[in-house]
């Protein structure tokens, strides 16, 4: 595939066969294109990597009022995890100080998130966008960075991160506090149940317990690592895991306060006792943490203002074409019964 800056309107013509006027009318979403040319010529698009940035600025400039937001995929129990109501309020609300509105969306089997963004930028729905995850190669911040598209992310890029505006907590010194934390309490064999191991904020986390245990003069086992999906379910099935290792760990870390939910359930009908047996400490400090059986230490996170200020730095990138703009969001870790007691 040749670069965009490398090809020329003129070159999609002549391989879709129609005429530069013609591509530039389907780049503009013109009604009068058939639905035919329109595929075949976004195809060839496609092909040769052309979306040039002089039209993304063209397209972002009509001002539609409007910012999208890319939920990660399995959208459809993706709301039961607290995390993401909370970050969707602070997007709300910071969309309607600056006077937008929000159109969500999501990847689904039969349509990828690139997909979706390709989508709102060609038929010009949206001024910018914010994705709500990080993954390792990402291919839909590539693209965003590539064609120069306003755009913010809630977490942190994997490679281009003088171009990419992003919001997030330091997710590397959280985890390692918390780890020494655990081991400070008396704490020696320390498990770990983190997110997708994919995920940029993953990867930060499970660095920052290797770090800690280390310093802590505590042994890295790999069978006290575990890598799932953000759910409940996750927490049921390595919670059952946990159950029949030997020996036990007598601390586990829990990087969303709904898979320690499902892992708490489990805990407490073996008959484990919490935190006299097992200390538990989480991430989020969502209702969930505050108002379970036993309330859980959880860190706080922020999820608000990760949302908030998403909307901030992706105003700056459209109004005043800022790239590259980090903030980091203060955590807190809060200490309850599941490792403090009673």
């Amino acid at each position: 595939m040749r670069k965009s800056n490398q090809t020329t309107v003129k070159d999609v013509a002549l391989k879709a066969k129609v005429s530069p006027s013609t591509v530039s009318r389907v780049i503009s979403n013109n009604p009068k294109i058939s639905e035919e040319t329109r595929v075949r010529v976004l195809k060839i698009m496609d092909e040769l990597g052309y979306y040039p940035n002089a039209i993304a600025r063209s397209l972002a400039s009509r001002k539609t009022g409007t910012v999208g937001v890319i939920l990660p995929s399995r959208s459809e129990d993706l709301l039961l995890n607290p995390f993401f109501p909370e970050a969707l309020r602070g997007i709300l609300k910071g969309a309607a100080a600056a006077s937008y509105d929000v159109l969500l969306s999501s990847s689904t089997e039969s349509k990828s998130e690139l997909e979706i963004v390709k989508t709102f930028i060609r038929s010009s729905k949206v001024d910018g966008i914010i994705l709500m995850s990080s993954k390792v190669d990402d291919e839909t911040q590539e693209y965003l960075s590539g064609i120069d598209f306003p755009f913010s992310l809630i977490g942190s890029p994997y490679d281009n991160k003088d171009k990419v505006n992003h919001v997030d907590n330091d997710n590397y010194m959280a985890a390692y506090e918390i780890t020494t934390y655990l081991s400070m309490i008396g704490r020696k064999r320390i498990a770990l149940i983190a997110g997708e191991d994919n995920q940029m904020v993953t990867m930060k986390r499970i660095e920052g317990y290797k770090k800690a245990l280390m310093e802590s003069n505590l042994p890295y086992d790999e069978r006290l690592l575990f890598t799932g999906k953000f759910d409940e379910e996750t927490g049921y099935t390595y919670g059952v895991a946990i159950l029949n290792l030997d020996p036990m760990p007598d601390a586990i870390i829990i990087t969303d306060d709904l898979i320690a939910f499902g892992a708490t359930k489990v805990f407490k009908g073996a008959g484990i006792s919490i935190p006299k047996d097992m200390a538990i400490a989480s991430f989020n400090n969502s209702i969930l943490s505050r108002y379970s059986d036993i309330p859980l230490t959880s860190v706080e996170i922020n999820s608000f203002d990760l949302g908030y200020y998403s909307v901030d730095l992706l105003v700056k990138a459209i109004n005043d074409g800022v790239k590259g703009r980090k903030l980091i969001i203060p955590y807190d870790i809060v200490k309850r019964q599941s490792t403090e007691g009673e």
